[in-house]
């Protein structure tokens, strides 16, 4: 019998630091996936990005055996953590929480350029600097 999916399961996990507890139980639980297993590997596979949020897609098949893809972390996590703050302006029209340089910038496109739907890194710079400015981070030259 050929294996066939029966789930896509998208969360997002600390790197290096996935426990059977919610999100990661909840998520697959329903679905009969050895919880353990997908936590032990997705902390092997991400040991070296502890503590930044990495977005997982997992493929669940009706065999209950998975497969799974890690993503780049999110644009916004990355300008914080570029930024050195703890989170965004409430209000970024009226309120600046930090600054970013355009190297920061041309950093962040090129971690992120695969996850984006550009492939001209210029393009993904704009984009990174509009998530910056939709925080109330400010880009400077």
């Amino acid at each position: 019998m050929a294996k066939s999916v029966v789930a896509q399961v998208k969360i997002q996990i600390p790197g290096g630091q996935a426990t059977p507890a919610p999100p990661v139980g909840t998520a697959l639980g329903p679905h009969g996936v050895n919880i353990g297993q997908f936590v032990q590997q997705f902390n092997d596979r991400t040991r070296d990005m502890a503590g930044t949020i990495i977005p997982v897609v997992i493929t669940i098949y009706n065999d209950r055996s998975f497969e799974f893809i890690t993503k780049s972390p999110p644009a916004a996590v990355l300008i914080k953590q570029a930024a050195q703050i703890a989170k965004g302006a409430s209000n970024p029209r009226t309120e600046k929480v930090g600054t970013i340089t355009r190297a920061d910038l041309e950093q962040i496109a090129k971690t992120k350029i695969q996850d984006l739907n550009t492939d001209d890194l210029e393009k993904a710079v704009r984009i990174i600097a509009g998530t910056a400015r939709s925080m109330g981070v400010e880009v400077v030259d």
